[in-house]
């Protein structure tokens, strides 16, 4: 079983897109764990339609807002499934992405994957540029190049052992990604483009900037990295990250 991460906050604009994308996976063992983070918008009503539709679909309400790393850790701490995906309340994925990904996993015994996904505005209609996956990403490389799509990754906690993101605003799911990869795992990408990424309206300047400082705490406060080389690194990201936004 595949268990699919979804935390949802305000998100009844686009969350029926993402789970009729998990719906349409020709993979058909799967779990989708969906916690509502304290929304005060009918996200929580819509996702309990979908859940009196198909029993596989599992709704967690937490209430009030606690932040996406808490929703994420409490859907993998009441996931079923042996492979944990995440998929954020706004994005899409493509029918075959189940399928094809766990068939390469299986076919190489790899433990971390990610895939190619498409940035889009809007509709799917209006789609951006696509981010290709390389090959394969170890620690090292992956700090200077946060290319793994969130909403693209599959974990095999079989080989893992158990994980969690840490409690912090944004780039958890780094520090994860990070911790896995320390652990002597590296994270093999499939080049095939099955997932999409929604540009969100708010997705502004100041909301980057924030993003480049947590990724700056991530490597200052959680990697313990000198200065020097946290300077060295946050350079590489930082070129990185806008050459995936303009090419």
């Amino acid at each position: 079983m595949v268990s699919v991460i979804t935390p949802a906050y305000n998100s009844a604009r686009h969350i029926s897109g993402t789970i009729e994308s998990v719906l349409a996976q020709t993979y058909r063992d799967w779990e989708m764990l969906i916690v509502d983070d304290g929304s005060s918008d009918h996200t929580l009503q819509i996702v309990q339609e979908y859940v009196r539709q198909d029993s596989r679909i599992r709704l967690i309400p937490l209430y009030r807002h606690m932040g996406a790393a808490v929703s994420r850790n409490t859907a993998i701490k009441e996931a079923r499934g042996r492979y944990i995906a995440f998929l954020d309340s706004d994005d899409l994925w493509h029918p075959q992405k189940l399928e094809w990904q766990l068939a390469f996993m299986n076919r190489y015994s790899y433990a971390f994957t990610f895939t190619s996904y498409q940035r889009f505005k809007g509709k799917k209609a209006r789609p951006l540029n696509v981010i290709r996956a390389p090959h394969q990403v170890d620690y090292r490389g992956y700090l200077k190049n946060t290319i793994i799509g969130t909403l693209t990754v599959i974990i095999d906690r079989q080989q893992t052992g158990s994980f969690e993101m840490p409690n912090i605003r944004s780039s958890h799911d780094m520090a994860l990604w990070c911790d896995i990869l320390k652990r002597g795992f590296k994270a093999y990408g499939l080049r095939e483009t099955l997932a999409y990424y929604r540009i969100m309206p708010g997705s502004n300047t100041a909301q980057k900037l924030r993003a480049a400082k947590d990724v700056w705490k991530v490597y200052r406060n959680i990697e313990k990295m000198p200065l020097l080389p946290s300077i060295r690194n946050f350079l590489f990201y930082a070129f990185n990250a806008t050459k995936k936004r303009i090419c």
